[in-house]
């Protein structure tokens, strides 16, 4: 599996001196991973960078610099990182009003297995969810979930040569279809296959 080494990481000053560079050039980096699904759902397809800015972030604000702490994070985040034959994303479910949040995550439980991709030519992906703990409960779902798509090596080779790619949820309480992936995405997704 890829992953971020330790020794690849800033120490928490090095990295303060850099962070406002590093934030402004992941925010422009995730433009072309990002995707909305239908009105609440967002879905963010994390790589390396995007994960080692998570890392740091978190070493940051926690004030961790102790090597236990540290491998702590890398074990935990590491695992988001695609590693060749995936794409894996962070799945967001967004509702201002915290009341219709509540509401909502109960009317949604089970979303997070509902999502899906397909290459045409293909049968269907199904999203993996939350591998690394559950975070759906009897009553209701959370607003976070984190989701792997595993491609077989001819479904790689298509998502490469621009093969139009759909995006879907199809949960009964919400129900939506993208298509096809925007080219700038889909080119940015590609360059996780390598």
């Amino acid at each position: 599996m890829a992953s971020i080494a330790r020794e690849s990481l800033l120490s928490l000053e090095a990295y303060a001196r850099t962070r406002n560079e590093f934030r402004t050039a992941v925010l422009a980096h995730k433009k072309n991973r990002s995707l909305q699904l239908g009105e609440h759902v967002t879905l963010i397809f994390e790589d390396e960078m995007t994960i080692r800015y998570q890392i740091q972030e978190m070493l940051r604000i926690e004030k961790t610099f102790e090597d236990q702490g540290i491998r702590d994070e890398l074990d935990a985040y590491n695992p988001l990182v695609p590693d060749g034959s995936n794409l894996k994303a962070t799945m967001m479910i967004e509702f201002e009003d915290p009341i219709e949040r509540a509401r909502e995550l109960v009317r949604l439980k089970g979303i997070e297995r509902r999502v899906y991709l397909q290459l045409a030519g293909h049968d269907r992906v199904d999203a993996i969810a939350d591998e690394d703990q559950e975070r759906e409960n009897e009553e209701k779902t959370s607003s976070v979930h984190f989701l792997r798509f595993e491609l077989t090596p001819a479904m790689v080779e298509r998502f490469r040569s621009n093969a139009p790619v759909a995006l879907g949820i199809d949960h009964p309480n919400y129900n939506v279809r993208l298509a096809a992936l925007p080219l700038n995405v889909q080119a940015a997704l590609a360059r996780d296959f390598s």
